[in-house]
Formats: C-alpha cells, sequence, structure tokens
C-alpha cells in the first residue's frame, strides 16, 4: 500500500502537468494576458494574492499595471476590474460573456448552491432571476415599505431606551425586515435573534472561501474526493461547519410557513404568496425548491448588506458631524419636528439622498462584488481573457477614482449635489453590481438604508462616547476584511434631539403596536 505522501507527490507532478498542458494549449503565446505581476512558472502569482482585505492591493496592482489586470493561480486565470469604465465595457455592454458565475466546489460543500447570487448561468439560476425580478422589482418592492417602516419605528423605540446597544439593534431591524416579508412577522419576532446569528456565520464562512487564493479545492476540485484523514483536507470539516448554519437558514423558516399554512393560520410573507401559486399552477417538481431557495436568498443577501451599510451610516454621522448638521436642517426645514420623514419625502430631501449615496460609497458594503466569470474566451483592448476566467469588480478601486470622486477618501455628500442644491445625475450605486447580474433586491435594500438614515437623524444625534472622567473615546477607522465589509465595534452617544422627537418616537411606536 503506497504511503500518503508518496500519493500526494504523485498527485503534484499530475497537477504540474495539467497546468503545463493547459499553458501549452492557450492561445495567449499569440494574444498578451493583460498586465499584472510577474507569475511563477508553476503556481502563477499564488504567492502574490493577499489574504486580508485584498482590494487594497489589488487597487495598488491597478496603479501600476492599469485598470484591467490579469493574474494566475495555478491554472485558473483571473482578471482585475479597477475602473467603471471598463466594468460597463465588459458586464454590462460583453454581458452574454461576463454574466457567469465560477464554479466553486466550496460552494456546494457548503450548502451555499441555493443562492442565486453564486448559480451559474443556468436554466435553474434563470428560474430564481425570474422569481427574483417578479417579486423584487421596484414596483412590487414598494408594497413592503409598511412593514419597513414599522420595522425601523422599532428600531428608534430601541435607540431610545438602550442607545448602548445600537449596533444588535441595527443588525436586528435588517434581519427582521427581510424575515417579515420573505415569511411572515411572527416568525421575526420571536426567532430573529437566531436568525441573524445564523446568516452571520454562514456569509463570515462564505467570506473566507470567496478570495482568491483562498482554497486549494477551488482551483484543483478533484481534492474533495480525497480521504478526510489525508494531508490538507481540513477544508472538509470546515464545509460541514458551514453546512449546518445554510441548512437552517432555508429550512426553518420555510417549513414554519409550511406548517402555519397546513394548520390553517394565514401568513403574510412572500413565501405563502409563492407557495399558494406553486399549488394554483399545478405543484412543477422543482418549484417548491425553487421558492425556499429564493427566499433564503433574498434573508441571507439582505440582512447582511443592509447592516454594513448600516454600521457605516452610524460611524459616518460619528466622525462628520457637519454632515450630519446639514441632513438635520434639511429634515426641519422641509417636514418639521411634528412627525416622521416617510417615504413619501425621498424626493423632497436632496440632501439625505446624497448622504445615501456617500454611505454606500464611502465604504461599499462589497468591495469586490461577487465574481463573475466568462463563458467564452474574449478579446478586450488588445488583451486574450481566457474562457472561464474569474473576473472580480473592484468596487473599492472605482469608488476611489478621482476623476469621479475628488478626494475619495473624505465623506463628502456635496459631491452628489450641483450648484443649485439639486442632485446630479450620479444615482449609480455601485456595490450593487452590474449588468444581468445586478443585484435583484437593491430597490428594497435601498428604501430601507434611505428610511433608516431619514428617520434616525430626525430623532437622534450621534456624537463620541465620553469615558468616566468626560474624555471623548477615540474611534479607529476599522472594518473587517471580508467579503461583505462591517464597521469593528466601538462606542457612541445616541441621544434624541428633543422632547418632540421623543414624544414622536413613543406615539410611533404605540401606532405599531396597534397596527
Amino acid at each position: 500500500m503506497e504511503s500518503p505522501i508518496s500519493t500526494f507527490s504523485g498527485l503534484l507532478v499530475i497537477i504540474f502537468i495539467g497546468v503545463l498542458f493547459k499553458r501549452w494549449r492557450s492561445p495567449a503565446g499569440r494574444l498578451p494576458y493583460p498586465p499584472g505581476p510577474t507569475p511563477n512558472m508553476l503556481s502563477g502569482n499564488a504567492r502574490d494574492l493577499p489574504r486580508v482585505q485584498p482590494w487594497l492591493t489589488y487597487t495598488l496592482w491597478a496603479k501600476q499595471y492599469g485598470s484591467v489586470v490579469h493574474i494566475r493561480e495555478y491554472s485558473q486565470h483571473t482578471v482585475l476590474v479597477n475602473s467603471l469604465k471598463d466594468a460597463i465595457a465588459l458586464f454590462e455592454k460583453r454581458s452574454q460573456i461576463y454574466s457567469d458565475r465560477p464554479v466553486m466546489t466550496m460552494i456546494e460543500l457548503m450548502g451555499w448552491d441555493f443562492n442565486a447570487a453564486l448559480m451559474p448561468y443556468t436554466e435553474k439560476w434563470r428560474r430564481h432571476r425570474r422569481l427574483f425580478q417578479q417579486n423584487f422589482k421596484r414596483e412590487v418592492s414598494a408594497t413592503y415599505q409598511p412593514v419597513q417602516t414599522s420595522k425601523i419605528h422599532e428600531l428608534l423605540y430601541k435607540l431610545l431606551n438602550t442607545p448602548e446597544n445600537f449596533m444588535l439593534h441595527y443588525r436586528t431591524v435588517a434581519a427582521a425586515i427581510i424575515m417579515a416579508t420573505m415569511y411572515d412577522n411572527d416568525i421575526s419576532s420571536s426567532n430573529v435573534d437566531r436568525f441573524v446569528t445564523v446568516a452571520e456565520q454562514a456569509v463570515g464562512k462564505l467570506s473566507e472561501i470567496m478570495f482568491p487564493g483562498a482554497m486549494a479545492v477551488n482551483i484543483f476540485p478533484f481534492l474533495r474526493y480525497l480521504p478526510s484523514w489525508f494531508p490538507g483536507t481540513g477544508f472538509k470539516r470546515f464545509a460541514e461547519g458551514c453546512k449546518v448554519y445554510t441548512d437552517e437558514m432555508q429550512d426553518v423558516p420555510f417549513n414554519f410557513v409550511k406548517e402555519r399554512m397546513a394548520s390553517g393560520t394565514g401568513m403574510l410573507g412572500l413565501t405563502e404568496r409563492l407557495l399558494n401559486q406553486h399549488n394554483i399552477q399545478g405543484g412543477l417538481p422543482e418549484a417548491e425548491e425553487d421558492i425556499k431557495g429564493v427566499t433564503a436568498t433574498a434573508f441571507a443577501g439582505g440582512a447582511d448588506t443592509t447592516v454594513s451599510a448600516l454600521g457605516t451610516f452610524f460611524y459616518a454621522m460619528l466622525i462628520n458631524p457637519e454632515a450630519q448638521r446639514k441632513a438635520q436642517e434639511e429634515i426641519d426645514n422641509i417636514i418639521g419636528t411634528h412627525r416622521l420623514p416617510d417615504y413619501n419625502d425621498r424626493n423632497s430631501l436632496p440632501y439625505v439622498e446624497a448622504l445615501y449615496r456617500e454611505v454606500m460609497r464611502w465604504r461599499p458594503v462589497a468591495p469586490l462584488g461577487v465574481s463573475h466569470s466568462t463563458s467564452g474566451e474574449d478579446i478586450y483592448n488588445g488583451y486574450y481573457i481566457p474562457k472561464g476566467s474569474v473576473v472580480i469588480s473592484n468596487i473599492w478601486a472605482m469608488t476611489r477614482d478621482e476623476s469621479i470622486y475628488p478626494q475619495p477618501e473624505s465623506f463628502l455628500p456635496e459631491r452628489f449635489i450641483n450648484e443649485d442644491g439639486q442632485l446630479n445625475d450620479n444615482d449609480l450605486i455601485l456595490t450593487f453590481g452590474f449588468g444581468r447580474r445586478i443585484c435583484p433586491g437593491r430597490h428594497m435594500a435601498s428604501a430601507t438604508v434611505w428610511l433608516m438614515i431619514a428617520t434616525v437623524l430626525s430623532t437622534f444625534n450621534i456624537t463620541k462616547a465620553k469615558d468616566a472622567d468626560g474624555n471623548e473615546i477615540p474611534v479607529n477607522d476599522d472594518y473587517t476584511g471580508t467579503l461583505i465589509i462591517h464597521k469593528v465595534p466601538y462606542h457612541c452617544s445616541i441621544t434624541p434631539r428633543s422632547h418632540e422627537s421623543r414624544d414622536l418616537i413613543l406615539q410611533a411606536n404605540v401606532s405599531r403596536n396597534e397596527i
């Protein structure tokens, strides 16, 4: 019987021959790849790949090599798209080539293959995408506004009573909105804390395998068939640990709805509506699994990305008091202090809208978006891009383009305001993505974040916290380095702007409980 070491050596030889064969048969000998760091003959740029906040390194490479950068990890080609111009040219104008997703073995092993955002460009993805477009387009998303308003008013009440827990409160409200709209208000009321944890754990583990160089099995899929005792197969235990969360995220709320429907209890969420349509249409075999996958995708994606944006909002207001003051002044002048803002006010508050756009630009929720993949080979600006290349949109670099956003590291809502005080036409939220893969839940996400910003600023002041000696507690600029970034925990002071503000919050809470 061969030893594990000799078997492993044999595998390395097979990998080496495979890489050389792919390089030999590549037409890149006639057409150059886009410029990038010099690769090693066998491993390519595997040793160059950053493990922490890779968007920062990619942005530096863009300055050195150009806006489109090529790297290779063994036989896997990756193209980094660092400018908005190139992103539109590839993801929008050549969407027939650039709309696929990379096939990552870990996504399947971790149970994330239900998620439409990660699916390859297949018939299953088209079915899921159709459900998303039907139920999250702009006019349908507007029907979710009463739930969003109710949950945000609940957040105001929590901030009034326990402002020190503000991070927990905005995490919870983001999940509660999605749970209520996808499933029912009952499940969001009883289990939201648990599902916040489930989503954070599952998305956190997903973040660890998405970047180039993160997991060898993504480059060499045959490794999945090795026994668990074999050296280098720790990814199997990692995947099993994640699958516990992805299974719960799909099954528990979905089964809750089905059980309540079977008992004759009416539900108010999207899941029941889709299940009823499914039954009326004769119950296609794959439809129920599609519904479960779509609603779980909406919860997983919407909850975590919204949490990131809300965290940036609170932090931005803490360190930019002038922007906070201007937004509050606009709210007071347009709406007054006798009521809370609502969605009908959005077009009347240009500075608040500009502040929302700047929150989404300044610390983009997903600095590298979700990777695309080429379904065919392409030639772009004289460079060869192979079929099956991973193509990454470096949103971070795009939001740091000084030709579009002067002083990009500064928080400046004014960059979206014309000289006449009205909004300019730069309303593109880059973090929502591009082309056929643009986020289908963007209208609902935008509405949640905007109303949160408007209502919090109308009722609270956000200032630096002080220690026991009355000294301001400093706050650093640290964010997590994950797929979805989050501001690391910090302290701040959140206080009602006035007695009238307190009364409005209490009145809204009473009205919410009476509904």
